[in-house]
């Protein structure tokens, strides 16, 4: 009687043991490596470069988006038009890209472009303040914009395009050289090709 009742004491323990064992690798499952973000997947591995990144190229892209929409009204190129609205189907997109991989880091988007210069001195700007810093166009450049119209709105948005891209492709190579996160990366690579690409068009639109 003793021996039964030693074994099923033994078996009750071993059963016990494999019970908690399950429950506890199961409750102590390592983090998942990427965290999900605006319906995006996004890799919890980043640096203090890629969210520099993020949060200088979200205002950036705004600039580029208000200067695609005066183009509706004002330009007189159909091939400008269309370059615009292009921009705008690019960049919205990014922009909210860039806010899902800032949520997913748990990082601020730290304002919107008045207050950017205030806060950091990001990779691949080179001064603090708006104006001439990665292309981004000063408060005045922005107002001479929306008062021009037809032709000379024309070649005013275009070489103010041309030197916005610039900043952006530049930002983009410092994401490239200094970031780690892999999604950051990969959308730096996507802004460089298509950017690239449209500056050489406006300079042949410029002529």
């Amino acid at each position: 009687m003793a021996l039964a009742t030693t074994a099923v004491t033994a078996a009750l323990a071993l059963s016990a043991c494999g019970g908690g064992e399950a429950t506890g690798s199961a409750g102590q499952a390592p983090p998942a490596p990427t965290s999900s973000a605006a319906g995006q997947q996004v890799s919890a591995d980043h640096n203090e470069a890629d969210i520099a990144f993020a949060q200088g190229m979200i205002p950036h892209h705004r600039q580029a988006v208000d200067m695609a929409n005066l183009a509706a009204d004002r330009a007189e190129s159909d091939q400008v038009k269309q370059l615009a609205t292009a921009i705008q189907q690019a960049q919205g997109p990014e922009i909210q890209q860039l806010q899902g991989f800032l949520a997913a880091w748990g990082a601020p988007e730290s304002g919107d472009m008045p207050g950017m210069s205030q806060e950091h001195n990001m990779p691949g700007m080179e001064q603090n303040g708006m104006s001439g810093m990665s292309g981004m166009m000063s408060d005045q450049q922005m107002q001479q914009l929306e008062q021009a119209s037809g032709v000379e709105f024309d070649r005013m948005w275009l070489q103010m395009m041309i030197a916005h891209h610039e900043g952006a492709v530049q930002m983009a190579q410092t994401e490239l050289r200094d970031g780690r996160n892999p999604e950051a990366k990969a959308l730096a690579q996507k802004i460089i090709d298509a950017q690239q690409t449209e500056i050489t068009q406006m300079q042949e639109m410029l002529g």
